[in-house]
């Protein structure tokens, strides 16, 4: 799963899937397809404004769509979600994946990789709001200290 959320578009093919959507853009509304794959292009992008575009792709995809079309919009929602490290959002996709098909293997393993960042992301931060408290602290007391001192000296 990891090698997934991981995955780089060749900048070749990026431009060719592009080019395609504004060839077909240009003519009228773009097909399902061509939309599909710009946008799995774009959420693969190592550029973060790419990986949005991607994201308002697919979104636009899932509103449009039935039931069954959803699954790979979904999961690619999440994998992009994923790679923005917006990890509470690209739960919410795979959730709602899995309320559809709760055995997609695929969908489970992402769950389990976002819950394992999400976890990882809030240890992170409150290693750095605890580091934040005790640099805080440290100059209370030595501000303390200072003063405590001067106050001996007079």
């Amino acid at each position: 799963m990891e090698e997934v959320v991981t995955d780089v578009v060749a900048p070749e093919d990026l431009k060719r899937f592009e080019k395609k959507y504004n060839a077909e853009l240009v003519k009228g509304p773009v097909s399902k397809e061509t939309k599909f794959e710009y946008a799995w292009c774009l959420i693969r992008s190592k550029y973060a404004n790419d990986i949005q575009k991607g994201i308002a792709l697919l979104e636009e995809l899932l509103h449009k769509s039935t039931k069954d079309d959803q699954r790979d919009f979904l999961f690619y929602l999440a994998v992009a979600n994923y790679r923005l490290k917006e990890y509470e959002r690209a739960l919410k996709y795979i959730r709602m994946l899995l309320r559809n098909e709760p055995g997609n293997k695929q969908a489970i393993e992402l769950e389990k990789l976002i819950n394992q960042a999400l976890k990882k992301d809030g240890l992170v931060g409150m290693a750095i709001v605890g580091g934040i408290g005790l640099g805080v602290a440290g100059i209370a007391g030595l501000i303390g200290m200072a003063v405590a001192k001067s106050a001996k000296s007079q």
